[in-house]
């Protein structure tokens, strides 16, 4: 009877350490769907989009100037005077606005820790909490909630440095994060451009680009996968076009019933990134997206 006694408790003992030791659990729907707004001024204005309920962070792309002492805002005509009554507006609605840096103009790089540190200074004056004299603040007094690496060109170089001196004005504030981080790479694994900027460890959303690549289109499973398993500790969202003209695009019926089952499992699935707003208000893609992420 003892025998039998010590075999049950061993029993329990190792089920308990399977169980621990098991495939972490699946994340399920998430409800969080990002876009990028400011590719195209017929996208219609910042609030307009904020106003659909079909997102829960904004993307405000790009800031496609730096490095060199010069900064520059491209919003493709669309009037700068107005946003940052729209991004107080989107956050009264618990919608988060970010700022994208980079882009796929040529005009931006981090040459030196300088110029990183000195980017680093800029943006947090000029879009986040900062206040120091002589800095212009384009959007007023509002201010983003975070930054998105689209590094599209040039040297990898810095950019960790940049983001290390940025994350660390949040070491003044208890109870809030005013800077978080994201990163929007490319879906081939990995992505150079943005590797450094990941291995700090405080990248806490990546939106990996599914689109516009036809091997990403075939094997995005290998790819989302290899995304999954390389940063357990970022939110990983699904980057879909709502273009039907754009490599990668997947019919709202593919999407319910082969991609989320897939991407849900993930114990680290953060959401569905959709590009861009522009294609968005046409195709209406987030009103799906919106039901199942």
């Amino acid at each position: 009877m003892a025998l039998a006694s010590r075999t049950v408790a061993l029993a329990a003992v190792l089920s308990l350490v399977v169980f621990l030791a098991g495939p972490a659990a699946a994340t399920g729907k998430t409800g969080q769907v990002t876009v990028f707004w400011g590719r195209n001024k017929a996208e219609g204005s910042l609030r307009e989009a904020c106003d659909t309920g079909t997102y829960t962070i904004v993307v405000i792309s790009f800031l496609s100037v730096f490095g060199h002492g010069r900064y520059g805002l491209d919003l493709s005509g669309h009037p700068v005077a107005g946003v940052g009554a729209d991004i107080k507006h989107c956050q009264s609605k618990n919608i988060l606005v970010f700022l994208s840096i980079g882009g796929f103009g040529n005009q931006y790089s981090l040459p030196s820790p300088k110029s990183a540190t000195d980017f680093a200074d800029y943006l947090w004056n000029a879009f986040f909490l900062g206040n120091a004299t002589g800095v212009r603040r384009p959007f007023g007094d509002a201010y983003v909630d975070g930054l998105d690496f689209f590094i599209e060109q040039g040297s990898p170089d810095n950019y960790d440095v940049f983001a290390r001196r940025l994350w660390n004005y949040n070491k003044d504030y208890r109870g809030r994060t005013p800077v978080q981080l994201m990163v929007t790479p490319r879906c081939r694994y990995p992505d150079h451009r943005v590797e450094r900027v990941l291995a700090t460890g405080l990248v806490t959303r990546v939106n990996v680009r599914f689109y516009g690549d036809g091997y990403c289109a075939a094997y995005w499973q290998l790819e989302w996968d290899k995304w999954t398993a390389a940063y357990p500790n970022s939110q990983i969202f699904v980057g879909l076009p709502a273009s039907e003209q754009t490599v990668g695009y997947v019919h709202p019926k593919n999407l319910f019933y082969g991609v989320i089952p897939v991407v849900q499992n993930a114990s680290n699935y953060g959401g569905i990134m959709i590009w861009e707003r522009y294609d968005d208000k046409r195709t209406n893609y987030s009103s799906y997206a919106i039901q199942w992420a």
